[in-house]
C-alpha cells in the first residue's frame, strides 16, 4: 500500500503561479512512477504529467512549456509547478503512484480554480 497527501491547491487569477505537492509513505520503495492527473467536472480524467523512476517525464500536451514536474526520491515527493495557468486548468488534481509491479495508488485529490 501506499499513501499520498496532496497539498497545493486553491484558486488563482488567469496568468498566475501554484504550486502542488505530494508526499508518498508506506512501500515507497517499489515506486516507479510518480506524477499528476486532473479531472475537470463533465471531463475524463486526462494526464497532466508523470515522472518514471528512471527519470523520463511525460507532458500533457496542455500544458507543456507552463507546468513543470519535479520528483525527490529522497523524501518520497512529487511537485507540480503550474505557471500561466489558464482557466481551462481549473480541476481537481490528483497525485498517482505507480509501482514497479503495476499497482496504481491515487490522492484523494486538489481542487485548483483559475478564475477572475
Amino acid at each position: 500500500q501506499v499513501q499520498l497527501v496532496e497539498s497545493g491547491g486553491g484558486l488563482v487569477e488567469p496568468g498566475g503561479s501554484l504550486r502542488l505537492s505530494c508526499a508518498a509513505s508506506g512501500n515507497i520503495f517499489m515506486m516507479n512512477i510518480m506524477g499528476w492527473h486532473r479531472q475537470a467536472p463533465g471531463m475524463e480524467r486526462e494526464l497532466v504529467a508523470e515522472t518514471a523512476h528512471g527519470g523520463r517525464i511525460t507532458y500533457g500536451d496542455s500544458v507543456k512549456g507552463r507546468f513543470t514536474i519535479s520528483r525527490d526520491n529522497s523524501n518520497h515527493t512529487v511537485s507540480l509547478q503550474m505557471n500561466s495557468l489558464k482557466p481551462e486548468d481549473t480541476a481537481v488534481y490528483y497525485c498517482n503512484v505507480g509501482l514497479l509491479s503495476g499497482t496504481g495508488f491515487w490522492g484523494q485529490g486538489t481542487q485548483v480554480t483559475v478564475s477572475s
